[in-house]
């Protein structure tokens, strides 16, 4: 499920930007379904214009009932009456995401204790790193969440120590179980803070399983990233 929300703070209507011959969401959408994971692949949206747009090109959208705070409330509003076991969140401004790491992610369930999962790659450009606009993750030894946060994670106090840090990449599965409970919760002190939303799993005492992928490609947050994707595609 992708969830498109027209009015994004940084970059309102970035969604329906154009990348080389189509709007963002189009690119989103078509790489998720090429993938061949899904049973179905369906854009949930609080807007005319992207519903209209994924129609037309004769793919799948359902429009939100209500206003939502976060994606992960607006698909399960859509997912709450679907008969579904495992539920993967492709953000609408991940147009690279490709088969691989999705495999990996779904992958991950195989392991009963696993909730909820997502995807991270390693930074390496410190002003990438320093950028709030990258949520970096910290984890365990069993790649389970410790912390997201859009400060630099870990802070690099000993010299001696060669730090890795990982980005947070907007792509999620969840049980559906998982899900409903996650719309269930109020918003938590640090995701209202961060406005990082997958937090709000850490605060309910539910750890996100990270799966390590290779470069996923630019997430379109800002007119700059939107720039570095054409490159990018080119």
């Amino acid at each position: 499920m992708i969830p498109a929300r027209y009015a994004a703070t940084r970059f309102p209507g970035k969604l329906m930007q154009i990348l080389g011959d189509k709007p963002v969401i189009r690119h989103t959408y078509d790489a998720t379904v090429a993938t061949g994971l899904f049973d179905e692949v369906v854009v949930v949206t609080d807007s005319e214009i992207i519903y209209t747009e994924i129609v037309n090109a004769g793919g799948n959208a359902v429009m939100s009932k209500y206003e939502h705070e976060s994606g992960s409330d607006r698909i399960a509003e859509a997912a709450n009456e679907m008969e579904v076991d495992i539920i993967v969140n492709v953000q609408g401004d991940e147009p690279f995401v490709k088969k691989e790491p999705l495999e990996k992610l779904l992958q991950q369930f195989n392991d009963a204790s696993v909730q909820v999962a997502s995807l991270m790659q390693e930074l390496k450009s410190q002003k990438e790193i320093e950028d709030s606009n990258y949520v970096k993750v910290a984890v365990d030894k069993n790649m389970n969440s410790l912390f997201f946060s859009r400060s630099v994670i870990p802070y690099h106090r000993d010299a001696t120590i060669s730090p890795v840090y990982y980005e947070h990449i907007g792509v999620y599965a969840f049980r559906k179980e998982a899900l409903l409970n996650f719309t269930s919760w109020p918003i938590s002190p640090l995701e209202a803070s961060e406005k990082i939303e997958c937090l709000r799993y850490l605060e309910n005492g539910i750890p996100l399983r990270m799966v390590v992928v290779d470069y996923m490609g630019v997430e379109i947050d800002t007119p700059e990233d939107l720039e570095k994707a054409a490159k990018l595609l080119k």
